[in-house]
């Protein structure tokens, strides 16, 4: 593999793998939302919230580690 083409193929994986954080997180923090509020017919979501900030934080940490920390 020449160095253009593993350049090109350590841009990609950082974009594609913040645009899939991206799409979790937002989905994540609106089914929490929307849980919180009541839309859901739960009251009291702050156990979701909290398990879902969790597992946000677990996520974010994963791109980190596969796309962003130099080994």
């Amino acid at each position: 593999m020449s160095d253009n083409e593993n350049r090109k193929g350590d841009t990609a994986k950082p974009i594609t793998g913040l645009i899939g954080f991206a799409i979790f997180a937002i989905f994540i923090l609106g089914l929490s939302y929307s849980i919180s509020t009541g839309f859901a017919g739960f009251e009291g979501g702050l156990p979701f919230a909290i398990i879902a900030i969790a597992c946000i934080l677990m996520a974010l940490y994963d791109y980190w580690d596969e796309c962003l920390r130099k080994r």
